[in-house]
């Protein structure tokens, strides 16, 4: 049997039983209790009430805790059940195409998360435990979340091409005017592609509902959530701090001509119709500088050969050498286990952000011409020098670099939407609410 039907099978057996089970124990309590059912089959995969009972409750706790209004139940489910399809099509591709998280990943990020809230991981298992939430779930949801990620990298971001030339248009562009920074929300009313005209007129009208809530007093973030079809609807469609360059030139034109605290005009675009709320804006920074170090260093890597503390050794045995007089260049090229070695360990000029936390933080530390002491990193143990230090101007890098993160920050989203709505329409999906949107 494939594994993908293997997978079909199994939860629904799980379901099966824990429907039986809790018809057992209603006879036993002689009460009719209302039992879990599937709501929707995607593909191979279904999705049960409780489901999405326990997704909707997540969301009105985070949306609470933002203190964003929340919206009528019906608005909620739609949103909340069209989530839950998406993130199934996209895990059961993960799964099928041989992508998965392993159990060390997931610790990992459950570790940066409970770090960010000054707390050790037992202690943040305690915590949401004692706020309702399960672990083990929290971890699955942990681990869904990684797997989508890397499937955009892989299926969308790593497709995306960006040539020198769209670099430089890019920055000849952005150079004849100092770049805005905007704090923009975003309301989309996707239109599809084969939509008739009847159709194109009720999404038009709409959009001009939603602006007139707006306009009236209603919140945003609630007129979001009752009307929009981006990610991040839920959560009042704040799309944060973005330059100019950041956004679609239909954005920035009209953005420019609105008042902070207002509502561009609506905007027609090939996705759709977009409100746009302009909560803030600012001016460019100016030159880029930062403090580079001119570094080289030895490797000692481990191995099974060899251990943590021979590595260290071994180390401790080559600095004394070097504070005897011989060339640091030529322990280097003779014991370093680093491409570096052939240039006697230099690794030229370093900025900040370029090396890890370990190294850099010694490399900090040091004096010039000061030899640290061994350090371990997760590429093995180092013994780093410091050679010179200087302030750079690195704008025009910087921008270069920004303008390709930029460029394709732009296309990845688009790009991601319309491959995850090629996705869904690829995809058997049956939902069995009986409510009908």
């Amino acid at each position: 049997m494939p594994l993908k039907k293997l997978f079909f099978c199994l939860k629904l057996i799980f379901i099966f039983v824990s429907v039986a089970s809790q018809i057992a124990y209603a006879k036993s309590e002689g009460n009719i209790k209302k039992l879990d059912r599937i709501i929707a089959v995607v593909d191979q995969d279904v999705i049960t009430e409780k489901e999405l009972q326990e997704k909707i409750n997540s969301v009105i706790g985070n949306l609470k805790s933002q203190k964003i209004e929340i919206p009528s139940e019906s608005v909620l489910r739609k949103q909340v059940i069209e989530r839950l399809i998406a993130n199934s099509i996209q895990i059961q591709l993960a799964y099928q195409t041989g992508l998965k998280i392993s159990d060390a990943q997931v610790d990992k990020t459950i570790e940066r998360i409970a770090e960010k809230n000054k707390l050790n991981v037992a202690d943040f298992k305690r915590t949401l435990e004692k706020d309702g939430t399960n672990f083990y779930k929290f971890r699955e949801e942990i681990r869904n979340e990684i797997t989508i990620a890397q499937l955009k990298e892989r299926e969308v971001d790593s497709k995306i091409l960006i040539t020198d030339g769209e670099i430089d248009n890019f920055l000849n562009a952005q150079s004849k005017e100092i770049q805005d920074e905007f704090e923009v929300a975003h309301i989309l009313i996707r239109v599809p592609e084969d939509a008739s005209p009847e159709k194109l007129e009720k999404l038009k009208n709409k959009a001009e509902e939603a602006a007139k809530q707006i306009q009236s007093g209603k919140n945003f973030t609630q007129v979001s959530a009752a009307f929009s079809e981006t990610p991040n609807a839920l959560e009042g469609g704040n799309l944060g701090w973005k330059k100019a360059s950041d956004l679609p030139t239909l954005f920035v034109d009209a953005l420019k001509k609105t008042e902070v605290g207002k509502l561009t005009p609506i905007l027609r675009s090939p996705n759709g119709f977009h409100i746009l709320k302009l909560i803030n804006k600012k001016g460019s920074s100016g030159p880029l500088v930062v403090e580079q170090t001119h570094v080289r260093h030895i490797l000692i890597k481990l191995s099974e050969i060899t251990s943590e503390n021979e590595g260290r050794q071994k180390l401790i045995g080559i600095k004394d050498r070097l504070e005897n007089g011989i060339k640091f260049e030529d322990m280097a090229k003779q014991y370093s286990e680093d491409p570096s070695a052939n240039s006697g360990g230099d690794l030229g000029w370093i900025n900040p952000g370029d090396t890890v936390p370990e190294f850099e933080k010694t490399m900090k530390q040091l004096n010039i011409n000061q030899i640290s002491d061994p350090i371990k990193t997760p590429f093995g143990w180092h013994l780093i020098q410091v050679l010179e230090r200087r302030s750079q101007d690195m704008s025009k890098e910087s921008a270069r670099i920004q303008a390709r993160q930029q460029i394709k920050m732009r296309k990845s989203e688009e790009a991601y939407q319309d491959w995850l709505q090629e996705l869904r329409d690829r995809s058997f999906v049956e939902l069995r609410l009986e409510d009908n949107f």
